[in-house]
């Protein structure tokens, strides 16, 4: 099954609207990685905001990594979405599981840690876009408005939420991001302030099972907006045995000629979907031939 994204206006252009009901997303993780449950919400989270940001690309080809390198138990988390908003993910220790917080919330925050909040846009130029700022608290939604303020200089609200089960499947997930454009009224600035200091916790709106469009109701109240469109997306890997074989190639020589002599297969592993490519050492000595 995908994931639902929906593309949306302020009535008045003041800004731009963004959600995505991620629950599929977010399983098909948990089944790639075995993710703990708090690994599950920091992961999930993390490919909900990169699908969020990858629908904001300009160009078909770009592509934007998300990437969270802080000193908690969780170690470093990388992902990656295209234009589309598929999105893949890798977390550095899926198993790791910290105990809950108050009322039964998963402890992110201590998982993610301190350290830098980086985001990458690959455009095709010479030099990709980097962006980075620090985590200020490790709850990924609070790291991404953070980042967008100081970093690009957009006011953004962003809300993100896993729902994890008794069963450790994602019983629910989702997240909206709204970024006001350049001349938003004050009057709209003033009453999504105050629609945001209203909101319940994001993955209880997704949990609902309402639809995106029925949740922006929820959370805009009476300010209005437009549908721009509507999409599928999906965890989405886009490896391949060419891409391995010329990750190979650009191995020094004498490293390849290590792996000859041993004269054994060698397996590779994506660290995005966890596909196995086997190359024999015949196949490796080709590969530095045609270097």
């Amino acid at each position: 099954m995908s994931s639902v994204l929906t593309r949306c206006m302020s009535k008045d252009g003041s800004a731009r609207i963004l959600i995505i009901n991620s629950t599929d997303i977010v399983n098909d993780a948990i089944k790639i990685h075995m993710l703990s449950p708090t690994a599950a919400a920091a992961l999930g989270r993390t490919l909900t905001a990169a699908s969020l940001i990858g629908v904001m690309l300009k160009n078909k080809t770009d592509s934007v990594t998300v990437s969270f390198r802080g000193d908690g138990a969780c170690g470093k988390i990388i992902t990656v979405s295209d234009y589309y908003g598929n999105v893949r993910g890798y977390i550095e220790r899926p198993q790791v599981d910290l105990p809950s917080k108050a009322k039964g919330k998963l402890d992110v925050a201590s998982a993610v840690g301190k350290g830098t909040l980086c985001i990458i846009r690959d455009t095709g130029e010479k030099e990709p876009y980097v962006g980075i700022s620090p985590i200020v608290s490790g709850e990924i939604a609070e790291d991404i408005t953070s980042y967008f303020a100081s970093s690009e200089q957009i006011p953004t609200v962003c809300g993100l939420g896993v729902l994890v089960d008794t069963d450790h499947t994602c019983k629910a997930a989702g997240g909206f991001m709204i970024q006001l454009l350049p001349g938003a009224d004050e009057e709209f600035i003033c009453r999504l302030e105050k629609r945001v200091e209203c909101l319940k916790s994001v993955s209880s709106y997704f949990d609902s099972g309402k639809e995106n469009i029925d949740i922006l109701y929820e959370i805009l109240g009476d300010i209005e907006f437009d549908v721009f469109d509507q999409s599928q997306v999906d965890y989405l890997c886009t490896c391949s045995r060419q891409k391995v074989s010329s990750m190979l190639c650009s191995l020094p020589n004498d490293e390849l000629d290590d792996m000859i002599k041993e004269n054994k297969s060698i397996n590779v592993g994506c660290q995005f979907c966890d596909k196995q490519y086997t190359f024999t050492s015949k196949e490796i000595e080709e590969i530095k031939n045609n270097k």
